[in-house]
């Protein structure tokens, strides 16, 4: 079993009612170490654990609609999801604390997703790769654009602050690859170092006053009615241990995104195209 840390906002209410277990730490110890075992106490039945499927990578709206989905069609299969990233994503298949792995990660060589960065990181661990969705990344300015922003090269300007995704994630790789061709230096940027953990997060920020821009997709600037500029049309993928394919609660994934309601729902959010969703992309 695994443990999966609910994030923290401002209070924790909203964890609360999400949370499944609680680990309780002692005062004098800082926290848990990775791979360390624990008590916990649970707030679900034992059996619903086991019919739990764990998505760790990469942060899209589009997983909390196949976990409603997903809700709504079986009777006892649930989702639960961590975001860190592609790359941490893809690194926890292969610690073995997942099922699938969320990742959009831009090979900047050959334009590919998501296929060097299998075969580099999870070496020795077939896996199959089906498409969810494609989306559009651009930039999430603030209503109205009153700083003007026309694309990632007006972020030099000294009056413009930004908000990042952070390091590993697929956003702030395709990011830092349009940096390279422009031959923009991130030095430039007043706030590249400013980072956040999910495109919503982006998006609060953005709206919030906290940042002018910050790169994220369409579905979170629609969200929150903040205004934005299209960059790129990227794939995002699952990627799933093919030794995890004869499971019926994997079959059953498959079955939610390839379904009209899925897709119907999908294509709403904005900036989504799921004409490809459940599609098995490849075999490595």
């Amino acid at each position: 079993m695994v443990a999966i840390p609910l994030p923290r906002g401002a209070g924790s209410v909203t964890t609360m009612s999400k949370a499944e277990g609680i680990i309780r730490i002692p005062s004098f110890v800082e926290g848990i170490v990775a791979g360390e075992e624990t008590d916990a106490e649970l707030l679900v039945n034992i059996e619903d654990i086991f019919t739990t499927i764990v998505i760790i990578g990469s942060h899209d709206i589009t997983l909390d609609i196949l976990s409603d989905e997903i809700r709504k069609q079986t009777d006892d299969i649930r989702i639960a999801s961590g975001n860190v990233g592609s790359l941490g994503g893809l690194l926890a298949l292969k610690k073995g604390t997942a099922h699938i792995a969320g990742s959009h990660l831009l090979d900047t060589h050959t334009g590919e997703y998501n296929t060097s960065y299998i075969n580099k990181y999870l070496k020795g661990l077939p896996v199959h790769v089906f498409h969810l969705v494609t989306r559009e990344q651009g930039l999430i300015i603030q209503k109205g654009n009153p700083k003007g922003v026309r694309g990632i090269k007006d972020l030099a300007h000294g009056d413009i602050t930004f908000v990042n995704r952070q390091p590993g994630s697929g956003t702030r790789i395709l990011f830092d690859y349009k940096l390279h061709e422009m031959g923009m230096d991130s030095s430039r940027i007043h706030g590249y170092e400013n980072e956040e953990y999910t495109h919503m997060n982006v998006a609060v920020a953005v709206l919030n006053g906290a940042a002018d821009v910050g790169m994220g997709i369409m579905a979170a600037a629609k969200a929150l009615d903040c205004d934005f500029i299209p960059i790129v049309k990227e794939q995002y993928d699952l990627v799933i241990p093919s030794a995890f394919m004869d499971d019926p609660k994997i079959q059953a994934l498959i079955d939610i995104t390839k379904s009209k309601d899925f897709q119907q729902r999908v294509k709403e959010l904005g900036g989504y195209d799921p004409e490809k969703s459940g599609d098995l992309w490849k075999i490595i």
